[in-house]
């Protein structure tokens, strides 16, 4: 009967059949044809290992699949020596060139560095996705080229792309910004025993509105676990070049002001060492925007103007910051705006 269809003649019959009676049955023949034939999940289904994944025995619990991202992206290899070699070509080649173009920092305290041996935890406040690439540039190269950067895993470790790129690039290593994850801690704590020096924003996020925002205990935590001095750094006019949420970069000036060391003091626990430390990023900034008498004065009578601003209105926040153009020159600033007297 099948050769009759095909021939377009039913069995018994003389005459043709009709062109859309002999199209069904060659779309039947079709169906037919093709359920006869094996699938091919039922044919991956047949192959055994190691041409398909292993089966675990009834009884057994299966392994835990391992992420290959986040917080469980393995970094080591951005510290071998080829890795090392292309991070400081990029960084002296690229990097620093760049930021000098569109930045211009000004860098202040390094003689504050001049006795500091490391390793340290270089601690700053953190505004814009150009803050890691300035305070790297700003660093003198005994500390540039043996520093790693704690970055956020959500963030920067995304997926494998972004991951590599920040492992290479910044000798980032994945942390985790909601709690004190204990793989990233450990893994901190292992490169700060081995002599790198670390970078960290313990704000643990770019600000919002161009305030700060309060300190996360995280890099006083691992000063404390591995006896190492914590250094303020602040960073003047990265917000105003590339915010939170902006997607065109602008041209300016920015002054990056390092900090005498810090340490633990006794009987110190990491929250209020953390407060400390926040405190001093903020005399930073005081420095940054006046000078060095004025900032010192008032950090001695606790009236350093806090990072986080006032706790008001968001529309009265924003006056207080004042314009936000890019900064000019040191002789061209003007100061921010206050809020006026009525009194």
């Amino acid at each position: 009967m099948a050769d009759e269809l095909r021939r377009g003649r039913p069995a018994g019959a003389s005459a043709p059949l009709d062109k859309q009676v002999v199209d069904r049955a060659r779309t039947a023949l079709a169906l037919l044809s093709a359920r006869s034939r094996p699938s091919l999940s039922r044919l991956v289904g047949r192959l055994d290992f190691p041409l398909r994944a292993p089966t675990v025995p009834l009884g057994v619990e299966p392994p835990p699949s391992t992420r290959k991202v986040g917080g469980d992206y393995e970094t080591e290899w951005a510290r071998r020596p080829a890795a090392r070699a292309a991070r400081a070509a990029l960084l002296e080649g690229v990097t620093r060139p760049a930021m000098r173009a569109v930045a211009d920092p000004e860098v202040r305290g390094l003689d504050r560095l001049l006795h500091v041996d490391g390793p340290v935890i270089f601690a700053a406040n953190h505004h814009s996705h150009l803050d890691t690439a300035i305070l790297l540039s700003a660093l003198p190269s005994r500390f540039r080229h043996k520093a790693f950067v704690v970055a956020a895993a959500d963030y920067f470790f995304a997926n494998r792309a972004t991951s590599a790129a920040s492992a290479l690039a910044l000798n980032a290593i994945p942390f985790e910004r909601v709690k004190i994850g204990r793989r990233s801690a450990d893994q901190a704590a292992e490169l700060l025993g081995d002599g790198w020096n670390m970078v960290i924003f313990p704000e643990g996020g770019r600000s919002p509105d161009g305030w700060g925002q309060e300190f996360k205990p995280g890099a006083a935590y691992l000063a404390q676990r591995c006896d190492v001095a914590v250094v303020p750094v602040h960073l003047l006019g990265v917000d105003r070049l590339l915010p939170k949420g902006a997607t065109r970069l602008k041209r300016g000036q920015t002054v990056v002001t390092f900090g005498a060391p810090l340490e633990l003091a006794d009987g110190e626990d990491s929250r209020r060492f953390s407060v400390r430390i926040e405190a001093a990023v903020a005399a930073l900034g005081d420095e940054a925007r006046t000078d060095w008498w004025t900032a010192r004065r008032r950090a001695h009578d606790s009236s350093t103007p806090a990072m986080a601003g006032p706790a008001t209105s968001s529309w009265r926040r924003a006056w207080e910051l004042g314009d936000r153009t890019p900064l000019g020159r040191p002789a061209d600033r003007a100061p921010s705006r206050t809020w006026p007297d009525l009194d």
